[in-house]
């Protein structure tokens, strides 16, 4: 487990994030047409993995348009937006936003991706949902750039984030 805060309260996740230099593990989740998209159908790219509770929370809806931004023009990169939500109010959101550089995915149908990569929140008002983390995975599938914010009301580091894209 790891500790971290939800509004300065200490919460817990399921363990921690893949270290720096790890192989990603693979995962099944769900996108926007309730179809299963997995971490390796993005072999060869550099994968951001987004992952935060819910588009319905500013910081998260904020954190979804600023990956979309600033990573959206890399070369070779994808970026998921991986939460909670369900596929059709992800949909939503990012078509309302205009979001289209961004990949939105579920965990709804399995927590295996939540739990496999540390973020999924075990106690705690937000119990059941993922915290706020990025993980970034280069083209050979190895984790290049981590971090799980340590309070979950506040954004990502964008710049040292995007910065790891090669």
């Amino acid at each position: 487990m790891t500790k971290i805060a939800f509004k300065g309260n200490p919460i817990n996740t399921s363990g921690s994030l893949p270290q720096v230099g790890d192989k990603a593990p693979d995962f099944t989740l769900v996108n926007t047409d309730l179809e299963e998209v997995k971490l390796s159908d993005f072999k060869g790219k550099t994968v951001v993995l987004n992952i935060f509770p819910s588009l319905d929370t500013g910081v998260c809806a904020a954190s979804v348009r600023k990956f979309n931004e600033k990573a959206g023009s890399k070369d070779n990169t994808v970026i998921l937006g991986i939460s909670s939500d369900l596929p059709f109010a992800a949909g939503r959101f990012c078509s309302m936003e205009g979001i289209k550089n961004t990949i939105a995915l579920s965990v709804f149908r399995d927590d295996s991706f939540a739990k496999d990569y540390g973020v999924l929140l075990v106690d705690g008002p937000m119990k059941g949902l993922t915290a706020r983390a990025v993980v970034i995975v280069n083209p050979e599938g190895k984790v290049i750039y981590n971090q799980l914010v340590p309070e979950i009301t506040e954004e990502p580091d964008y710049n040292s984030a995007i910065d790891s894209i090669v």
